[in-house]
């Protein structure tokens, strides 16, 4: 049984990064100390955003926040798949790799506000790189999509997924 929930919302996790990429054309290049640099926007011009750094410690949130709203819109929820940062913009596609599995997850809020932690994951990204504690993980910006209320949120989820999983009524 974990097995599949661990497989189910990696494919979620894989479908929500593939859903991001495919909604805007992004890419990025690398500046002259290899630091990714901010992608450029669909119109090409550079957008200037500060650079992720190459790794750090990561903490996740997620069961105590579900059902309220991030920074950037989004309500949280199990099935949401982001990470929060303090100082890059919603909607910034951030490659995360922890042991050997990596997953490409959207910028949905800010924080982590504890600690000396630089990202702050979801329950459900979280899950996906399988990190159960306070971690140290590696961090790249790869792109940027437009910031939406289902940003993180697997292709079709339903109106009970944007609600927190109650349905107003």
């Amino acid at each position: 049984m974990i097995a599949n929930v661990k497989t189910a919302t990696t494919l979620l996790a894989l479908l929500a990064a593939a859903a991001c990429l495919a909604s805007s054309p992004v890419s990025a290049s690398a500046d002259t100390d290899g630091a990714v640099a901010a992608p450029a926007t669909s119109t090409g011009s550079a957008a200037s955003s500060p650079k992720a750094h190459a790794g750090g410690i990561a903490t996740w949130f997620g069961p105590g926040f579900y059902g309220r709203q991030t920074a950037c819109g989004q309500t949280l929820t199990p099935a949401v798949v982001g990470v929060a940062n303090r100082t890059l913009p919603c909607g910034t596609l951030v490659s995360v790799t922890y042991k050997g599995h990596s997953l490409t997850v959207p910028v949905l809020d800010r924080g982590p506000y504890g600690h000396e932690a630089s990202w702050d994951l979801t329950a459900g990204a979280a899950e996906a790189l399988g990190v159960t504690e306070t971690v140290h993980i590696a961090a790249h910006v790869v792109g940027s999509t437009p910031n939406t209320p289902t940003l993180g949120l697997p292709p079709g989820s339903t109106s009970a997924a944007l609600a927190g999983g109650a349905l107003a009524g």
